[in-house]
């Protein structure tokens, strides 16, 4: 006997919306996508989950699938504008910067966390690890400076983020290993400058967290 729940309504007709087996169209996985990015700026969602969101919203093929994605975010308010982007003429004022130093010791900044637009790591004769992938990114950029003297850096983003990695060693290392994959539209830039003396700083991309396909954001903790 079908399940009988509020109204009436048995288990099976709560899945036969018509309107969720409807193909999706370009335009509504640009707005679902856009719709996740604001998310992320507002701190709702890690970069992890950004890119992971994104990634399905795009191999989307109904509207069910993408509304699925979205079942947890508020709804977005009808008639607001989006924000409009910085120019040249409407600088906002810089926020200030957040330290991580670690003096023959360690820091490590990882799990959920809210990085400042701009951030100054110093690791001496200790090490230092900024892990991205579950921090709530709220900015479009994030500038990591990152100096390193006979110690060590570590900066790990998700696959599908941009980064920029620039900076130099001296009888030190500076690699950067991120995974050559296509960058998710909506995501954040992260710049990182690295500067080692006889020491390293490393930028290391990681792949997002496999989940079930029948995963439901609402139900994750």
């Amino acid at each position: 006997m079908a399940e009988v729940g509020e109204g009436g309504e048995t288990g099976l007709e709560r899945q036969r919306d018509p309107g969720s087996e409807v193909r999706a169209s370009d335009a509504e996985r640009e707005q679902v996508v856009e719709l996740m990015r604001q998310a992320s700026a507002e701190g709702r969602l890690t970069l992890e989950e950004l890119v992971e969101r994104s990634d399905a919203a795009y191999t989307a093929k109904t509207r069910g699938e993408l509304e699925r994605l979205t079942r947890d975010l508020p709804a977005p308010v009808p008639g607001k504008a989006p924000v409009p982007a910085t120019t040249s003429s409407t600088v906002p004022a810089r926020r200030p910067s957040r330290w991580a130093v670690a003096v023959m010791a360690g820091v490590d900044r990882r799990g959920r966390w809210r990085p400042a637009e701009r951030m100054n790591v110093v690791a001496v004769m200790g090490g230092a690890t900024i892990d991205l992938r579950e921090a709530e990114v709220t900015d479009p950029e994030v500038t990591i400076n990152a100096v390193a003297v006979m110690g060590g850096i570590d900066v790990v983003v998700p696959e599908g983020v941009r980064v920029e990695f620039t900076g130099f060693a001296f009888m030190g290392g500076r690699d950067e290993h991120v995974a050559d994959v296509p960058v998710r539209p909506g995501t954040p830039l992260i710049r990182v400058r690295g500067f080692a003396l006889m020491g390293g700083v490393d930028v290391k991309s990681r792949p997002v967290r496999a989940r079930s396909p029948r995963d439901d954001p609402g139900d994750r903790a």
